[in-house]
């Protein structure tokens, strides 16, 4: 209570006793946040006992960087039912992931700033540009959109988010110089033009046509894991089962039997592509612990079983002539 006849006291009482300034309680009173009881005889402001627990908490509430109307809402929560609600817990969650986006992004820019620090003066001008080009937090839609002009055009959608969520790698929260050095390379790489009207599929998936493309990508998802379960115990490419699931992915989607004469076929039409081997070669780079083992990636994956495949159909074709 407030030592004066009306139990009420001025602008200039309230804001000692809660140790802010003049200007900033007018603030919140402008602001709708610090209601007035009423204004003296000569027009000032005059605020009732409830005024300070309210100013305590409007500070509490901005110490936490909460904006105005965030304040209000929790403000008019508690008027309302006389207790903080759901409005305070929205806040601080909204502020809560606001701020996890500001710390990744510094996080982000440090480590960009320690790839221009540690590069040679020759290379500085050129790597500055490079990830100077990449946001902070970085944005993948240039990645998503690289491979949906890759995809067949009327695949299924549910198809092509299964594919974009294992294709389109994402950034690590706390990266290193060289992961964001890859993910600045492989931004660049993607938003270049290409050659011809655009990135092509190797013709064994051309073949399967878009329907059937959902059952090959859903089946060489499959296979990238088993491979990449192989690859991380340090296996060469070998005929097993990941191969054998491998090569039925792309027999189901053509409902073609899995023959020999089909797996010497396939080996043939599975040329390599050095734009896409690039791109996996910078998601394994920019995925993988920086002073650890590469991680498998699906392009990687690819390969070790296009490797074992060849592998396989080289020794089936000897054994023709050999017959």
């Amino acid at each position: 209570m407030f030592q004066s006849y009306d139990g009420l006291c001025g602008i200039g009482e309230l804001a000692e006793r809660a140790g802010v300034s003049v200007k900033t309680v007018r603030f919140y009173s402008d602001s709708g946040l610090l209601p007035e009881a009423s204004r003296s005889a000569g027009g000032h402001r005059r605020y009732g006992a409830d005024s300070l627990e309210r100013l305590r908490m409007i500070r509490s509430l901005r110490a936490l960087d909460l904006p105005v109307p965030a304040v209000r809402r929790v403000l008019d929560e508690e008027d309302a039912a006389g207790r903080e609600g759901g409005a305070l817990e929205d806040a601080v969650a909204g502020q809560l992931r606001s701020l996890g986006t500001q710390l990744r992004a510094l996080r982000w820019r440090e480590a960009a700033l320690r790839s221009v620090q540690e590069c040679s003066p020759a290379e500085r001008a050129d790597r500055l540009r490079l990830i100077g080009a990449v946001t902070a937090p970085p944005s993948t839609a240039p990645l998503a959109r690289f491979w949906r002009g890759w995809l067949p055009p009327r695949m299924p959608s549910r198809a092509v988010s299964a594919f974009l969520e294992v294709a389109v790698p994402q950034p690590p929260e706390d990266p290193g110089p060289a992961q964001v050095l890859a993910f600045a390379r492989l931004s660049a790489m993607v938003s270049r033009p290409c050659d011809g009207d655009g990135p092509t599929q190797p013709r064994a998936h051309e073949a399967a046509g878009a329907r059937a493309s959902a059952l090959l990508y859903a089946g060489l998802a499959e296979a990238y894991d088993l491979a990449g379960a192989e690859m991380r115990r340090g296996r060469d490419p070998y005929p097993g089962e990941a191969l054998d699931g491998f090569v039925d992915a792309y027999a189901r989607a053509w409902d073609i039997a899995d023959t020999p004469v089909f797996r010497r076929a396939l080996a043939r039409q599975l040329a390599a592509d050095p734009r896409i081997d690039r791109y996996w070669e910078l998601t394994a780079e920019l995925v993988s612990p920086s002073d650890g083992q590469l991680e498998p990636t699906p392009g990687s994956a690819h390969d070790w079983l296009l490797a074992a495949l060849e592998t396989q159909a080289g020794e089936g074709v000897g054994a023709a002539l050999t017959a």
